[in-house]
Parts: C-alpha cells; sequence; structure tokens
C-alpha cells in the first residue's frame, strides 16, 4: 500500500464497504458520541468521517490531537445506517473505522478558525494566509481560479491564437498608474519597470506577423486597492490580433467569454453573444456609468423640456440660466409612494446631495402627486409619465444641473432604486461593450487636452483631417471618438481594447495634441515607433481580468477572496512581510541610497 493513501478523502463511495484502506489528511473536527470518538478528516478532495473505539489502541492519539493536525489513517470501510447517513456530503454513506494512526504533523493552538468559517478580521486572514485557504468557501474559489485559467487558455487556442510570454523586466512608460521600478545593478542609476501590462510588446508580435497573440499575464501596478482591484499585482487575459476591424475583435473573444461564464454558470443565464453595443455617451445619459448593470432594466431619459419655463421654478431657472443644463429622470417601476419617496430622498442627502425631487403616481389621481407635480401642473406631469411609459403605484426622480457633475450620483440613484425595488436579475451575468470613447478630454488641473483612455488608440477621424488639426480645433478634437472599447458584465468592467493607432505620423500627431513632442514619443515608445516604420498591420485587442472573472463567477464581494496570496489595502503581504528593509549591502550593490520622506508642508 502507498506510504500515505490508497484514496483521497472524497474518493471513498459505498462499493468500498469491507475494504481496507489508508487515507492522509487534516483533522476538520472531532465529535465525542458517547464514547466513540468521530473525526470528519478533509484534503483537497473532500471529507470523509472516521470513527474510532475507546478500546481501540488509537483512540488516546486521536482524543489528544487537535483541529487542523495532519494524520495516516488506516481502516475498514464500514457503511452508516440509514439515520446517519449525510446527503450532503458526497463520501457521506461510509466511515472509515480506524485500525491505526500515525501523526503526521500535530497542529498548536489556532490563530484562525477553519471550521465552520466563521467571520474574521482580514489582517489575520492575510497573515495567516495558509490557514484562510483551508477554508472551504476561499478554498473552492481559488480551485476555481485555475480551472478558469485552464478554460480560457483552451478556448483561446481553439479560437486560433498562440501563447506567448512577454518581458518582466522592462521600461518605463506613462501608462496611466504609477510604475514598480526594480534598479539596476549593472547600470547604476538606471531602472527597469515592472509591466503595467504587455502593451507594447503585444504590438510588437503583431508587426513581428505572429497574426494572434495571448497570454495569461501578470501585471504590476502601484494603486490603491479597490474591491474590485488589487493592489500591486493582477492578471488578464491579454490579446491581440492582426488585420482585423473592432467586430472581428468582439467576434473573437464574446465565444471564449460567453463559453467559461456558462461553463461555471451553475444555473445562471449568460448573454449569448453578439453582446449589445452601447456607445459611451448613450452608456453616461440612460445607466449613468461606463460600466452599466443591465441586469437592472431602468434607463434614465432627458426631461428638461417639460420643466422648461414651468412653475417648478428651481428647474426652470436652471434650465435658463446656463444652457449645460439638463433635468434627468430616473423611473421607478413599484416606487410609487411617499414613504419609498421618502427613502430615496433622505438617501440622496447622506450621498452629500440636497435631496431627490419626485413624482409619483396612484390609482385615480390624475397629474401624480408630490410638490414637483402640483408646481408643474397635470399636463407636464402626463407628459413625463407618458415619457417614461408609468402607471399607477410607479415614480420618477429627477436630477438637475451639468450632466458632467452629476451623471455619477444620477446612476448611482438608478442603482439603488433598482436594488431597493428588488428589479435586478439576481441570477444572471449580462455582457455588453462600450464603444465609442472619447480619443481626448480637457484636463481642467494642467488646463490643457489630454488622452482620455488608451494613448495607442487609433482615433475614428479621417486621417488626412487629423494630420492638418491646431490648436484652434479643440473643439473638434474634444468631440473626437476613437476605436476604443471596453467589455463590461454585471457592471464590472472586465477590460479595455482598442483598434491599435499603427501608423507612426498618425501616432505622432495622437501625441502632440495631448502635449508631447516627437522627442518624447521617440523616448518613450521609439521601439515601438520604429518598428511601425517597417510595415505594420492594422491590428487591435484587448483583456479581460482573469481576477475579475472568477470574482464575478464564485459570485465574491471582494476581489482578495479569489487571489490566493493577496495583498491588503495597504499594498502589504502580512505573511510574508513585505515590503520590508533591506540589508545596506544590497543597497551599495544597486547604486542607491534610501532618503528619508519628504515632510509635508503645515499649512
Amino acid at each position: 500500500m502507498h506510504a500515505y493513501r490508497s484514496h483521497t478523502c472524497g474518493a471513498l463511495r459505498p462499493e468500498a464497504v469491507g475494504e481496507t484502506v489508508r487515507l492522509s489528511g487534516w483533522v476538520h473536527r472531532k465529535r465525542d458520541h458517547g464514547g466513540l470518538l468521530f473525526v470528519d478528516l478533509r484534503d483537497h478532495y473532500g471529507v470523509t468521517q472516521l470513527v474510532v473505539e475507546p478500546e481501540s489502541p488509537s483512540f488516546p492519539a486521536i482524543e489528544r490531537l487537535r483541529a487542523e493536525s495532519v494524520i495516516r489513517i488506516d481502516g475498514e470501510v464500514v457503511a452508516r445506517s440509514a439515520e446517519t447517513v449525510n446527503p450532503n456530503l458526497p463520501t457521506g454513506g461510509v466511515e472509515v473505522r480506524i485500525s491505526d494512526v500515525e501523526i503526521l504533523s500535530a497542529a498548536d493552538e489556532l490563530p484562525l478558525p477553519v471550521f465552520g468559517e466563521p467571520d474574521y478580521p482580514e489582517d489575520v486572514r492575510l497573515k495567516y494566509r495558509f490557514l484562510d485557504l483551508r477554508r472551504e468557501t476561499l478554498h473552492k474559489s481559488v480551485a476555481l481560479r485555475s480551472s478558469v485559467i485552464s478554460s480560457l487558455r483552451r478556448r483561446m487556442i481553439d479560437q486560433g491564437f498562440t501563447e506567448f510570454q512577454t518581458p518582466i523586466l522592462t521600461a518605463s512608460s506613462p501608462e496611466g498608474a504609477r510604475d514598480f521600478l526594480v534598479p539596476s545593478r549593472l547600470h547604476p542609476g538606471q531602472f527597469y519597470a515592472l509591466p503595467q501590462a504587455p502593451q507594447q510588446f503585444k504590438q510588437l508580435l503583431m508587426v513581428a506577423g505572429f497574426d494572434r497573440y495571448f497570454q495569461i499575464a501578470p501585471c504590476f501596478r502601484d494603486e490603491d486597492a479597490r474591491a474590485d482591484r488589487s493592489p500591486g499585482e493582477f492578471y488578464q487575459l491579454d490579446f491581440e490580433m492582426s488585420f482585423v476591424t473592432q467586430e472581428d475583435v468582439f467576434a473573437a473573444i464574446e465565444p471564449v467569454l460567453a463559453g467559461v461564464f456558462e461553463e461555471f454558470a451553475n444555473g445562471r443565464k449568460v448573454t449569448k453573444p453578439p453582446f449589445a453595443r452601447i456607445k459611451f455617451a448613450d452608456a453616461i445619459r440612460k445607466y449613468g456609468s461606463d460600466k452599466p448593470d443591465l441586469r437592472n432594466p431602468i434607463e434614465m431619459q432627458d426631461v428638461s423640456e417639460h420643466f422648461r419655463g414651468s412653475g417648478f421654478k428651481v428647474f426652470a431657472g436652471m434650465l435658463d440660466k446656463d444652457r449645460k443644463v439638463q433635468v434627468w429622470g430616473v423611473p421607478a417601476p413599484g416606487g410609487g409612494s411617499r414613504a419609498f419617496c421618502d427613502r430615496m430622498n433622505s438617501w440622496a442627502q447622506g450621498e452629500g446631495q440636497p435631496g431627490l425631487g419626485y413624482i409619483f403616481w396612484r390609482e385615480g389621481e390624475d397629474g401624480g402627486a408630490g410638490p414637483i407635480a402640483k408646481n408643474i401642473g397635470a399636463e407636464r406631469a402626463e407628459a413625463i409619465r407618458a415619457q417614461f411609459d408609468l402607471k399607477a403605484g410607479d415614480a420618477v426622480f429627477f436630477v438637475a444641473g451639468n450632466p458632467n457633475d452629476f451623471y455619477k450620483f444620477a446612476g448611482a440613484a438608478r442603482t439603488r432604486v433598482g436594488t431597493e425595488l428588488k428589479l435586478v436579475a439576481e441570477n444572471e451575468f449580462k455582457f455588453c461593450w462600450i464603444v465609442d470613447f472619447p480619443m481626448y478630454e480637457w484636463n481642467e488641473d494642467e488646463k490643457k487636452i489630454d488622452f482620455s483612455h488608451n494613448p495607442f488608440s487609433m482615433p475614428n477621424f479621417d486621417h488626412e483631417k487629423f494630420l492638418a488639426l491646431d490648436n484652434s480645433d479643440a473643439g473638434t478634437i474634444l468631440a473626437m471618438t476613437a476605436f476604443q472599447y471596453d467589455i463590461v458584465c454585471n457592471g464590472v468592467e472586465l477590460s479595455s481594447g482598442a483598434i491599435r493607432n499603427h501608423k507612426p505620423d498618425i501616432m505622432l500627431k495622437a501625441f502632440e495634441i495631448a502635449g508631447y513632442d516627437a522627442d518624447f514619443v521617440e523616448a518613450k515608445f521609439g521601439g515601438m515607433l520604429n518598428a511601425f516604420r517597417y510595415g505594420a498591420p492594422p491590428h487591435g485587442g484587448s483583456a479581460p481580468g482573469v481576477d475579475r472573472i472568477v470574482m464575478l463567477i464564485a459570485g465574491s464581494e471582494n476581489i482578495r477572496e479569489v487571489i490566493a496570496f493577496p495583498m491588503n489595502q495597504q499594498a502589504q503581504d502580512l505573511m510574508m512581510q513585505a515590503p520590508n528593509e533591506v540589508m545596506e549591502k544590497q543597497l551599495k550593490e544597486l547604486h542607491i541610497r534610501v532618503a528619508p520622506p519628504i515632510a509635508e508642508k503645515k499649512s
């Protein structure tokens, strides 16, 4: 027999009754039932119940064991009685009567319970992550991550993509987040950077003629943590394709994403390709977000004309004073009660807003109810009701001002209404593409035009006219869109992508408009720019986030629940105690000296 096991702890079934087996694993929990000692033995594959009688030579050793000790046992498989069968356990029809035990590793008192998975402070969970990973939910999520990656890889290869690995030590480049820098020992005063993404390398692979590239790529960005973003590092399904339009990219990746979600959906509905295409401007207007959760059916609309010149002087005065002002309506099907409207108004005040105006409709009452309805009159209130196709028992909320200033709050109100009224289709994965992102935006801090999204994107603009643009064309520039797109699922942005700018003259002009001269572009992106001068195919791609894909499939609220060894929100690895200080000898080899932090000036 094998030194440690003849079966795993998830393998035994009633067919094995009468066999002598050997199992190894962790003591999940112990229970004393009138002299009989029951032990749940756990390994990666499952749990098997063991039983040992007081007269057994193994009894004293097992009685002394703490939970999470590692043991090897020999014993006979016996059938459980009908009343003790556990239908929730694959091995629940049998148990093993122990004849011999070997303690492979005795556990100290646990700083973190494994059985039962009670809530525990995150700093303790991360410090003892190796224990935390034994807990069933997290263990399954991390195993799920491996299965998802395997499925993604298989599906990409089936789509004709070739897997490549790109460098980890590379040059610093301004891609929107802070770089992690690595000092060079051989080149004093110079630094490598860990890649924020394999952006330039994957484009160079297209220039090299490889046609369809992908990798499960590690990316490194020195940015703050969020619930859907891990600080420091993350992984993405990075891919690029040659001789493609935007629609070709969509057609290649949609079946991959839909397929992997369907594989692990466990009965949840998944959007079938082709996914909806929503223009950026429409997403902002309808949903108040460029990553809308389409499980929420609410769509906002502009209702400004119903308030222009009306008796509701607050909105009417704003509309007359500033042509940029608009009034948006957030419909609330089923929200037509004063109690709900007052609750939403209180929520808005809690969000730092003065309040949230509303109209609601009751059975047998013309013109709607509420202060706004009284001020604008029955005819205007009826026109608003008709615009949203609302009925008695429904309501609509209003947000007014410059949409650039209020659209995020309006989107939050839409989300709040949908959640409170239980309009969101919970057991569904709803995908969409957000397209036609603005190429540029106004940087208010620096008082200049800047890139809005990805600087390597191809402008959706006539190339000859683009090359002729100058500072007097600011209006045209800020209205310009690009071949940039995001894929969104359930309100989570999975990735950004683009058809790339593969023409050196267009790229230099694109950076010039954003205030970067040719010398800057040559210094930072010279390798890619030079490659484009020797014949570059039209190409494009994207990079859906693996961590976010797994988080959605697992139903986790926090991305750290699907990563084996994440950092905390302060970008610290509490288990390995990183970051930490290094020896003076190491610093000298790298030709660097640690300077004290710059003191903040007191006001």
